[in-house]
């Protein structure tokens, strides 16, 4: 998240980018504020309580206008549905875990976007570089080592 966006209201930032002010930006944007990545069905059951006239199709339109706007980042992680979150304005990368599908910022690995430098830019003037590492979280680690040790202790039972 930017400092913008810390120290300014929802509705200030939908103005400042050509947006006018709505319930479902608000309620929206209020969700997508708090810490973490959230997939539009997430978003939806958030704002269901605030909005419960609203449908997916809203939700999605907001994200859309939202994330053109620069308002809200979008990453696709292969295999997720497409998360959404409100740290903009720095080029940073992801950790996903290919167990449980957690998602982590992970700060710019040079600190400068864009971060990498490709060999050949063949004529493209590069803006961003996206990274996501995958692997294991610490949670996941635990349950598998947890499971490890379980199966060896329960393969050295049946062998006694």
């Amino acid at each position: 998240m930017t400092s913008d966006a810390a120290t300014t209201s929802p509705e200030e930032r939908l103005r400042s980018a050509g947006l006018k002010v709505t319930a479902p930006r608000l309620a929206v944007l209020d969700v997508v504020q708090r810490p973490g990545h959230r997939s539009a069905e997430d978003i939806f059951g958030a704002i269901g309580s605030t909005l419960p006239n609203s449908s997916m199709q809203a939700v999605y339109g907001v994200l859309a206008a939202l994330e053109g706007a620069g308002l809200l980042r979008k990453i696709e992680p292969a295999g997720s549905p497409a998360l959404y979150e409100n740290r903009i304005g720095d080029n940073h990368h992801h950790l996903v875990c290919t167990s449980c599908q957690a998602v982590q910022d992970v700060d710019c690995v040079i600190g400068e976007a864009p971060c990498l430098t490709p060999h050949s830019t063949h004529g493209f003037e590069i803006q961003t570089a996206e990274v996501t590492f995958w692997g294991l979280c610490a949670d996941c680690q635990a349950a598998r080592a947890s499971a490890d040790i379980e199966a060896e202790t329960e393969a050295g039972a049946e062998a006694r």
